[in-house]
């Protein structure tokens, strides 16, 4: 391992103040060491004091040196120039308006090297009301890539890079991009990379809205700089990938987000000639890629927004977004309006033959004739639902919650439970109990083959169907604790939760969960030590549920003899009577199925004597065997004669 630095942050500092104190401050507290992380700040032209309260933090921070510029225009320059002079295996680069966790880079770095990843991403988390990308931080991902996941729709470059890629394909950011200039090195370095790693489960990066709002994310741009970085990239995007479903994967991301800005910004435009040639280019734009594999992927409005650029629709584009821009991020109302099948639907939504329409403007115009699949956002509703009760017992399992579909009332809506066995085809229907929305079934598991069930419910509201995975959203009331079952035919079933989602999932058969472990001896004794020998077995069993009597303690003795005893409120008494060598095991059977655990040796239990029929006998512990075994017999007098007067 070289000896060098193995991280250099780089920090492009302009006007900053006063966030720029403790983003540099959580640099140079981080976990990882201040002998492990080279840090450089670039103050690209601040007037606010930025660049002096830079160098006053270097002052007590041999790590960390500090670059003075002119202003460049943006942050692509400071960077590119924190590049040159970096010396870490891997950089991070910081905006001087946010700061890291505590544990960013240890972890982030511990990712790298344990995976041989080129970049990975840290959690990030809003701060002061701004918002944060989450899809793709679901879970820890140690080995990903852009179409395995979600990591794509973040295209900051807040993250950690390898520098050895960075120099390979002489990546820098691109300073005649106006807005987006980190979008191609990112991309570029996602594609390019061995494997790509998300550390999901620590706050790495706080995203700071500034009170001023001078985020340079939040600053208006034109829609001549919001084209220029679609057109990027888009050809990038190509450049890389060949057409098909996992080109479309990446530009859905470039339609939904850089179009979209671009025509948003486009509408502001005051004159309508220039409007006409924007609209056009944008035409000409879109037309390399836009596809039905495209299409597939994007939400209605979007497609919609596309056919009527496509077609030149000037007008009625225009409509469009000045709708967009009126409704904002409210969804419909909960007003409801007749269903096209006699129910009810928000306002704003037809459903008709198990498919439900958005009425965008110009929905079914008939001057226009545009497509209903513009319209139509069947694919992009989901299921609400919440689980009341998860009980597994002897007689199977109960779930009982209450799922509708999103924006479709609930009235009328009903639902079957579907179990899908993982690794296979094979998939059980139960039919569920309840009205509008509620759910009651029970399943019994011991019907089922060996494997792991997922539950799903398939909910159907006014003739559209829409499933959804049962258990990550689930009452406070409703255990994550995992239970298990021995059912009467001797079938091992368990409920727990997946991780890291929490959805609810059927073990049969001990796939994943064996029973023995649920089965332990708390104390062994001997019930009376005056009388014929009787061995006192305390038996703790976890189960959830067992079958009355299936659980015993057994002894097996010469010539294939058996004894066994059930335990009676956690005890077995054991009577050990006949002569040689008695092992002790604790067994529980039910049905076809049995297992035993061993009762272990017992160093603090004494030999047990008593008489019978006026001779001695005795009971003793044999040592050196992994399971308690005793030794029963008879007294031999004339051998303790000798042993006495020896």
């Amino acid at each position: 391992m070289s000896s060098g630095p193995d991280v250099t942050v780089i920090v492009a500092a302009y006007n900053a103040m006063p966030y720029v104190t403790r983003s540099v401050t959580s640099v140079l507290r981080q976990s990882l060491g201040a002998g492990r992380i080279e840090l450089i700040a670039v103050d690209d032209g601040s007037t606010d004091g930025t660049g002096e309260e830079l160098d006053r933090l270097a002052a007590g921070a041999p790590g960390m040196q500090v670059v003075h510029q002119p202003n460049s225009g943006g942050p692509a320059g400071p960077r590119n120039l924190g590049l040159e002079r970096a010396t870490g295996r891997y950089v991070f680069f910081l905006d001087a308006d946010d700061h890291l966790g505590p544990e960013a880079l240890e972890r982030m770095v511990a990712a790298a090297d344990e995976n041989g990843s080129d970049v990975v991403l840290g959690r990030i988390v809003g701060e002061g009301g701004r918002r944060a990308p989450r899809s793709m931080f679901g879970r820890n991902q140690p080995k990903t890539d852009v179409f395995a996941s979600r990591v794509y729709w973040t295209l900051n470059p807040m993250k950690l890079f390898r520098r050895e890629l960075v120099e390979r394909l002489g990546l820098r950011f691109d300073t005649g991009l106006s807005i987006g200039e980190d979008q191609p090195f990112t991309a570029t370095a996602y594609l390019e990379a061995a494997a790509i790693s998300v550390v999901a489960d620590h706050d790495c990066l706080y995203w700071v809205a500034r009170e001023d709002g001078n985020n340079i994310t939040a600053q208006p741009h034109g829609t001549r700089m919001r084209m220029d970085l679609f057109r990027r990239m888009t050809e990038l995007v190509a450049d890389h990938v060949e057409p098909g479903p996992r080109r479309d994967t990446l530009l859905h991301r470039h339609f939904a987000v850089e179009l979209r800005d671009a025509v948003l910004q486009w509408c502001r435009e005051p004159h309508r000639d220039v409007q006409a040639k924007l609209l056009a280019e944008l035409g000409e734009l879109i037309a390399p890629y836009y596809g039905e594999g495209l299409a597939a992927r994007l939400p209605a409005v979007v497609r919609l927004r596309c056919h009527l650029i496509r077609q030149g629709l000037l007008d009625e584009l225009l409509t469009l977004v000045r709708w967009e821009l009126d409704r904002g991020a409210a969804s419909y109302g909960i007003t409801t309006v007749a269903a096209a099948d006699g129910g009810e639907a928000e306002e704003g939504l037809l459903v008709e033959d198990g498919h439900a329409y958005a009425r965008y403007p110009y929905f079914r115009d008939s001057t226009l004739n545009i497509p209903d699949d513009c319209y139509d956002i069947t694919s992009e509703l989901r299921v609400r639902h919440e689980v009341t009760s998860a009980a597994l017992g002897l007689g199977g399992l109960r779930l009982t919650g209450h799922a509708s579909v999103d924006r479709i009332p609930a009235a009328g809506t009903t639902a079957v439970l579907i179990l899908r066995r993982r690794g296979t085809g094979d998939e059980r229907r139960f039919p569920v109990h309840g009205t509008d929305g509620a759910f009651d079934v029970t399943v019994d598991g011991a019907s089922l083959p060996a494997g792991l069930w997922d539950p799903v419910l398939a909910v159907n509201a006014a003739g559209i169907t829409k499933e959804a995975r049962l258990g990550s959203r689930r009452a406070d009331s409703v255990t994550t604790r995992t239970t298990t079952v021995v059912t009467a035919q001797g079938t091992a079933v368990a409920l727990y939760t997946t991780k890291p989602y929490g959805n609810l999932t059927l073990d049969v058969g001990e796939t994943r969960h064996r029973v023995p472990p649920h089965l332990a001896v708390t104390g062994v004794a001997w019930a009376a030590p005056a009388g014929p020998a009787t061995l006192a077995v305390n038996v703790r069993c976890t189960l959830a549920g067992w079958p009355a009597g299936a659980l015993a303690v057994r002894a097996e003795g010469p010539d294939g003899a058996e004894l066994t005893v059930p335990v009676d409120g956690g005890t077995a008494l054991l009577p050990l009577t006949g002569t040689g060598e008695w092992r002790v095991t604790v067994r529980l059977a039910a049905g076809d199925g049995e297992w035993t655990v061993p009762v272990p040796r017992q160093p603090g239990l004494g030999t047990a004597r008593w008489r019978r029929r006026g001779l001695p006998w005795y009971a003793k512990p044999l040592a050196g065997r992994e399971a308690l075994t005793l030794r029963v017999g008879r007294v031999d007098l004339w051998k303790a004669v000798r042993g006495r007067l020896g």
